[in-house]
């Protein structure tokens, strides 16, 4: 179910991905740092940091790889790999259940695929908004994060909330929309023109 999960939000990303056309990688995200390339960049970076760190590479070797260039001359193909292998990785024998030295916390493998998974939905948004494409994330993911956001990241030393507080969530807010704002997002602003 939850390896299901990782799959399902990578998929929301790589169908924005396969969009960015060929002047849309220097655009600006959400993500005020990165432009769309470094944003995809990070993506498939991470997912190859997680293979490593399920093989037993340590926070410090994790964050000195976390900016190295994962894309090479085909984004799309490198994500898409990435994902691959990250899934693999997750599904081996014992992965779940496996401690991993996560940068901000040792974690349960099982624990470190909801971070990543959640990360991955998070940023979906984030490059579809970089796009001027629908917002919309998958319905099911957003409301398990939004439910279970305690869980997946309870222990950790630093929260996942590394940009400007946004306004709070208004009554009634939908999932989607709490859980953007608990990441740190605002989805009541406009977004970016298409370019």
């Amino acid at each position: 179910m939850l390896l299901d999960r990782f799959l399902r939000a990578s998929r929301g990303f790589e169908q924005h991905l396969r969009t960015v056309p060929p002047d849309g990688w220097a655009a600006p995200t959400p993500c005020t740092e990165w432009d769309v390339r470094a944003l995809v960049n990070h993506m498939t970076r991470g997912n190859l940091n997680y293979v490593a760190l399920l093989s037993g590479a340590t926070r410090e070797e994790f964050l000195a790889q976390r900016d190295a260039d994962a894309l090479g001359a085909d984004p799309v193909a490198a994500f898409t790999g990435s994902v691959r292998a990250c899934a693999d990785a997750f599904a081996e024998a014992g992965a779940l259940d496996r401690v991993v030295d996560y940068p901000f916390g040792r974690l349960s493998g099982r624990q470190a695929l909801a971070v990543r998974t959640a990360d991955s939905t998070v940023h979906t948004w984030d490059l579809a908004r970089a796009l001027g494409a629908d917002e919309t994330l998958d319905p099911g993911l957003a409301a398990w994060i939004d439910e279970d956001y305690d869980t997946i990241f309870a222990g950790l030393a630093l929260g996942p909330r590394f940009f400007a507080d946004p306004p709070p969530a208004a009554p009634g807010a939908s999932p989607q929309d709490r859980l953007l704002t608990r990441f740190g997002r605002d989805p009541r602003r406009a977004g970016r023109p298409v370019r």
